[in-house]
Parts: C-alpha cells; structure tokens; sequence
C-alpha cells in the first residue's frame, strides 16, 4: 500500500477503507468470473438437494445484497425498498436449511443401549430374607 498514489479527490483518513474496498470488489469479481465458468447445470448435478438450495439461497442472497448496496450509492434508502423483505426471505430459508443440516449432524440416541445403561446403573435393595439365610449357612460351619 505504500507504493500507491494517494488521490486527492478524496479525504485521505478514508484511504485505506476505499484500499480494503477495491481490495473486496476484486475477489468478488474473481468468485464470480470462477462460478461463470461452470454451467450451472453442471455445478447442481454434482451437489446433493440440500447443498443445491445452499448454493441457490446464497446466490440470490448475494445478489440482492448487489442491489442492496447499488441502491444505497445511487441514493435511495434500501430500508424502504421491497429488496429489505426479499433478503429477510431469503435469510428465514437460510435458517432453515442449517437447522436440517444441523439436525443431519445430531447423534442418534440408542434406545436399547441407553436403557441397559440405566437399569445397570439404578440401585436395586437386596432382598432382607436372602442376606439372614447366607450368613446362617456360614456360621453353623
């Protein structure tokens, strides 16, 4: 960054956020022209349905935040505009899909295993008759 020309144009405390922005806009163009590459059709038969809705909902989430943002630099507030409620939208489908993806990574519950455990592991009184007649046969020897 030190061998790049400070523009004048603009105050230079915001330097380095337009740095790390132009930074940002450049991966962003090297992800999209790496997903251009690939046909869709191609990319989706590869993925399973859920990593497919993934790939889908983060698609149009990003797309919209584009819109989001494009609307912010030409003025208008994207507070009041119908693209707020398409990214919540797509944000509740989001969520969604982690809780299905969540659940898939849940243990499974051995019911069989964890009532043995449980009978073994409760306290059972010994029966009052058993224990007199065991000590009985011993002193009589």
């Amino acid at each position: 960054m030190a061998s790049e020309e400070i523009n004048e144009d603009y105050p230079v405390e915001i330097h380095e956020y337009l740095s790390t922005f132009e930074n940002s806009i450049g991966a962003v163009d090297e992800m999209l022209k790496t997903m251009m590459s690939v046909s869709r059709n191609e990319l989706l038969q590869k993925l399973d349905p859920l990593e497919q809705a993934k790939v889908d909902l983060v698609s149009a989430y990003t797309l919209n935040s584009m819109f989001w943002v494009y609307l912010a630099t030409q003025g208008v507030n994207p507070k009041e505009h119908p693209v707020k409620q398409e990214l919540e939208r797509i944000r509740v489908y989001m969520n969604r899909v982690k809780e299905i993806t969540d659940k898939k990574k849940a243990g499974k519950l051995d019911k069989g295993a964890a009532s043995r455990f449980v009978k073994n592991a409760l306290w059972e009184p010994k029966p009052k008759n058993s224990s007199k007649v065991a000590n009985k046969g011993k002193s009589k020897n």
